[in-house]
């Protein structure tokens, strides 16, 4: 006869993580079907390839030190480090928010130069990738600030703060949001260097 202990699983994935991982097989396959239509407009049409500006580079500077800051929270949410947690959280938002102004300001500067939606079909679709990246990051940030307004909230006691770094449920949303922020890195430096290396092997 088994017992409870032989009978249990030997792993459980949590439910979090299977949203998780299904909503980033469905981004790259978008971000797959849009790089496959750039490549079709660019081979089999007349359009000409469009460079990034230099700004998309300073821009992938501002989210891996946004990755980098999260990647402090969730170590001194390990360490039960209130107020690293919570200021690293804050540095995160403040990354975040910065490179969404410098997206404005790198699409601004593609428009100086007459770079702009209706320009070629190249040109929006590089417009359209960014912009639908950038969504995703706006998507993130608002996890982000209600991590931060909880921590700042509620943890203001011992006793609260005890409750708050016990809870696995908020361990492992954290972990899932570091994750998710991390494939945000690879894929902006994945649409950078496609761009670029289209613009430059054409």
């Amino acid at each position: 006869m088994s017992t409870n202990t032989e009978r249990e699983r030997p792993f459980t994935i949590h439910s979090s993580t299977i949203i998780l991982y299904l909503i980033l097989i469905s981004i790259v396959s978008l971000f797959l079907a849009f790089s496959g239509a750039y490549l079709f407009t660019l081979y089999d049409t007349d359009a000409l390839p469009v460079n990034v500006p230099v700004l998309f580079v300073f821009n992938t500077l501002l989210l891996l030190g946004s990755s980098f800051t999260l990647n402090l929270a969730k170590k001194c949410y390990k360490k039960d480090n209130t107020s690293g947690y919570i200021n690293s959280l804050m540095y995160t938002i403040f990354l975040s928010i910065g490179f969404i102004f410098a997206q404005f300001a790198a699409w601004k500067v593609l428009v100086e130069n007459n770079i702009n939606l209706t320009s070629s079909t190249t040109a929006s679709y590089l417009y359209i990738i960014s912009f639908l990246h950038m969504l995703h990051v706006v998507g993130g940030l608002i996890f982000l600030f209600l991590f931060w307004w909880s921590a700042k909230k509620n943890m203001k006691e011992p006793v609260t703060v005890f409750i708050y770094f016990s809870d696995p449920e908020k361990k492992e949303k954290l972990r899932l949001l570091y994750v998710y922020w991390n494939f945000l890195d690879i894929l902006w430096i994945y649409l950078i260097l496609f761009f670029y290396l289209n613009y430059i092997l054409y």
